[in-house]
């Protein structure tokens, strides 16, 4: 039995970053080899044990076999003849092809036999065989790595296998929760624009999301938009997200927000007329497609629904800013305003010319719901029921009391 570390520890620890969670394979071992020694089988699909102290992954070395469409459809076979070079051949990119060994006495040796270190050196993705083309997922890994290592390039070669693969259908079936998962991650890197980049240009992009594929070359009024093109736009308010840090809820909001100007007929152009309202409509077929879950969904709604609002909330007054705050559901949910604002402001922000530009709505908008919040609601209902009023009328004199309290709070 001959154990290796593999994968992203070893990428990582050869780029010098930060390791925090180890894979390893072992070369020449049976399931009964691994049980025999104390590790728990927990693998579904092909024989992955937890080591009985660290609880780290140890896979069996493993070949697959192409059976059928997707990323499913594979014959995994697991032997103690399967060589560490023939387990390796079978991963996606050569960065995550490289093996680490240990003898007794702590002596460490490298397995690189696709060159995965000379490629971390030239800052390239490139894939290790033509078993890529297998599995349309890795189309989505290479997006997302190229998000992550945002000064690495996609191979020619890569690029154009995954340019095949689109063209042959692979793509169409992607299975919607790895989608979703590979989308999110790809949201939470450093340079998450350039996950999207690589989607489209090997046209990926217009199979997995064509509602964020058509907005480029949709025009804008340069006076609101200097950078003109809605699809750079958006890239830009996802750059602004991953600069302030945002969570992923808002990065996707900030993703969809601007979907329905896709739709615009072409008459309208470069005005985007009630685009708030297509660009929830559209949001929501694509949340059920890819199983978007709620809280991602349900903030991406209201961005998208009232970013317009929300950025002329300026020019609001009292009544009509509770009204506001009463549609975004603020009352009821305060602590999510927060993250509404937020993504309003990376809007507002990622826009030429307008990156360090301030955001006054976010402080006059959480005062306002301070001020909102502030109403003892209790005794406004107790001395309503004593007059016989019910109902909607009690909710009249609360959201009345309300106007007052932010009308004080904002006055000069």
């Amino acid at each position: 039995m001959q154990i290796y570390m593999v994968g992203g520890a070893v990428r990582d620890r050869l780029l010098g970053r930060p390791v925090n969670d180890h894979d390893w394979v072992v070369v020449g071992a049976t399931p009964g080899d691994m049980v025999a020694r104390g590790f728990l089988p927990v693998g579904r699909d092909f024989p992955v044990f937890l080591h009985p102290e660290t609880r780290e992954e140890y896979a069996l070395a493993r070949t697959e076999r192409k059976s059928g469409r997707g990323y499913r459809g594979f014959v995994v076979q697991t032997s103690p003849d399967v060589t560490l070079e023939e387990d390796l051949s079978r991963r996606d990119l050569t960065i995550n092809a490289i093996a680490i060994s240990a003898d007794d006495a702590g002596a460490e040796a490298i397995f690189d036999p696709y060159h995965g270190a000379r490629d971390l050196q030239r800052r390239v993705l490139r894939h290790v065989t033509e078993a890529f083309r297998e599995d349309p997922v890795r189309i989505l890994r290479v997006a997302r790595f190229a998000a992550r290592f945002a000064d690495f390039s996609v191979a020619p070669e890569t690029m154009a296998l995954m340019r095949e693969m689109v063209a042959h259908g692979e793509a169409d079936h992607l299975v919607a929760e790895r989608v979703w998962q590979e989308l999110a991650r790809g949201l939470m890197e450093p340079a998450p624009a350039r996950m999207f980049e690589v989607l489209r240009d090997c046209g990926a992009l217009a199979v997995v999301l064509p509602e964020l594929d058509r907005l480029w070359g949709v025009p804008q009024r340069a006076e609101y938009h200097p950078e003109v093109d809605t699809g750079v736009h958006v890239m830009m308010v996802l750059g602004m997200a991953a600069r302030l840090a945002a969570p992923l809820a808002v990065r996707f909001a900030c993703l969809v927000h601007d979907l329905g100007k896709g739709t615009t007929p072409a008459d309208m152009l470069p005005r985007h007329i009630g685009h708030e309202q297509r660009s929830a409509r559209l949001l929501q077929n694509l949340c059920e497609r890819l199983r978007v879950p709620v809280d991602c969904r349900e903030l991406a709604e209201v961005v998208a629904r009232e970013h317009g609002n929300i950025h002329r909330s300026s020019e609001l007054g009292a009544a009509a800013l509770v009204r506001l705050l009463e549609r975004c559901d603020a009352i009821r949910k305060p602590a999510r305003l927060d993250d509404i604002l937020l993504a309003c402001e990376c809007d507002a922000r990622g826009r030429l010319g307008f990156e360090e530009s301030p955001y006054p709505q976010r402080p006059r908008l959480l005062a306002a719901l301070d001020a909102a919040l502030g109403v003892a609601t209790a005794p406004i209902a107790t001395q309503a029921a004593a007059r016989g009023l019910m109902g909607p009328k009690i909710g009249e004199l609360i959201h009345q009391a309300r106007v007052r309290a932010v009308a004080e709070t904002l006055a000069p």
